[in-house]
């Protein structure tokens, strides 16, 4: 089907749409006026992950094709917990965990999005600047007779649980009543008229149009993206180390560079469409090469993807680490380290060193990375549990450490523990 608005057509082509509620009438509209439309974040950590880069690059398209992006920050949700996709209750979190995770989140979007005044300038809002004040009982009489038990019975995300005899306390079932209020208001606001999210939250967002219609009686609409699995069947933004982290204190640009040079030959167009601004006919090329050519397209994914994070010089460095690191088999200045003081480095044994550097999570696990064989030290293989490190290892103030072919990382030595070893010589 073909759409007149460009921001309609954008979201098609590239691939972020997996329902609207009325796309024909939604696309009107969208050629009609600026469009302001609004994604949901709680405050859950102090960074989103790449789990989240989807709805992200929502906001930036719906920007650049002349609409208002509102980023919702859930200060208020975020103290019920969503129970959408999860198998139990988030851990309640204090008024200032909440807070400082939500500065950390407003880090990201000021990457991707312009913040302002202006008809298309994103807005951050916080749903608890009206979900703290709310009268219970008042808000039960006013919305209570809008919401059937039965059909909240039958939500994915309420419907798993149950199904898995798995305890959903009432303060989560309530999230869907808040979410939906949520959208009410920001129409009353700020004539928000179209809430996005991923696809496991259509229920909480038809309920949201369900319940502005009934009370206000006024037309939204609600557009879902596809949950971003990769081509093995791996949850996006999940890797064997953990989340990858948008924000750069907790994942350097080097290791969110290398986790998109890492992508399956098969997820390269998807990825390009999805996580990149080159234009579609060059996608499409990218994602036709085969062999040792996709590693081009690979590259230039990481390179475009390291840019609208962390910005074009962290993608060049990340890159140029990659091939100091990778292809010339040296060491590269951009890897993860770790400061040691001379009297810590002494006597390091290689389990420690792998735990150190994260490799490991635990002495065990690092065992057996030696065991297998996946352990290395300066691009060495070491296969003795028992290996301590020596002064000749740290030849020039650092030692590289690697597992696999794929994670390195450097212990600096450093004569003032936190002092970088390359600064006192």
């Amino acid at each position: 089907m073909s759409y007149d608005s460009e921001l309609i057509r954008t979201y098609t082509e590239r691939g972020y749409v997996h329902q609207i509620t009325s796309d024909l009438g939604l696309d009107q509209r969208a050629t009609e006026q600026v469009i302001p439309a609004y994604i949901g974040f709680d405050c859950t950590a102090d960074s989103l992950h790449v789990g989240s880069l989807v709805q992200i690059m929502m906001l930036r398209v719906l920007q650049r094709t002349g609409h208002k992006p509102i980023v919702l920050m859930g200060g208020g949700t975020t103290k019920v917990g969503d129970p959408s996709g999860k198998d139990a209750a988030r851990p309640l979190l204090s008024d200032q965990d909440i807070e400082n995770n939500k500065q950390g989140i407003r880090q990201v979007f000021e990457k991707y999005l312009t913040f302002g005044d202006g008809p298309t300038d994103a807005i951050m809002v916080d749903n608890a600047e009206w979900l703290d004040n709310l009268a219970y009982i008042r808000f039960l009489r006013d919305f209570g007779p809008h919401f059937s038990i039965n059909r909240m019975l039958g939500m994915e995300s309420v419907k798993l649980r149950l199904d898995r005899e798995q305890p959903l306390s009432f303060l989560e079932f309530n999230y869907a009543i808040l979410q939906a209020y949520d959208f009410m208001e920001l129409r009353r606001r700020y004539g928000c008229v179209l809430q996005m999210g991923g696809s496991d939250q259509w229920g909480n967002i038809v309920t949201g149009i369900d319940l502005t219609r009934r009370v206000d009686s006024q037309e939204v609409f609600g557009l879902t993206s596809p949950l971003i699995t990769t081509a093995s069947g791996a949850k996006m933004g999940k890797t064997a180390d953990g989340a990858i982290w948008l924000n750069a204190d907790r994942l350097s640009p080097f290791q969110f560079w290398q986790f998109w040079r890492n992508t399956e030959d098969a997820d390269v167009e998807r990825f390009l469409s999805l996580f990149t601004e080159l234009p579609m006919d060059e996608v499409r090329r990218l994602g036709a090469l085969e062999g040792a050519e996709i590693n081009e397209a690979k590259i230039i994914l990481a390179n475009e993807a390291t840019t609208l994070c962390h910005g074009a010089d962290a993608a060049g460095d990340a890159m140029q680490t990659a091939q100091q690191t990778f292809a010339d088999g040296g060491v590269g200045d951009g890897l993860p380290q770790i400061s040691l003081s001379a009297e810590e480095a002494d006597g390091l044994g290689m389990i420690a060193a792998l735990v150190k550097v994260g490799f490991a999570k635990s002495n065990g696990e690092a065992r057996r990375l030696i065991r297998g064989g996946g352990a290395r030290l300066n691009d060495v293989a070491i296969n003795d549990e028992d290996h301590v490190m020596q002064d000749v290892d740290f030849g020039d103030g650092r030692a590289k450490i690697s597992a696999g072919k794929k994670r390195h990382a450097l212990i600096v030595i450093s004569r003032l523990a936190g002092i970088n070893w390359s600064l006192i010589n």
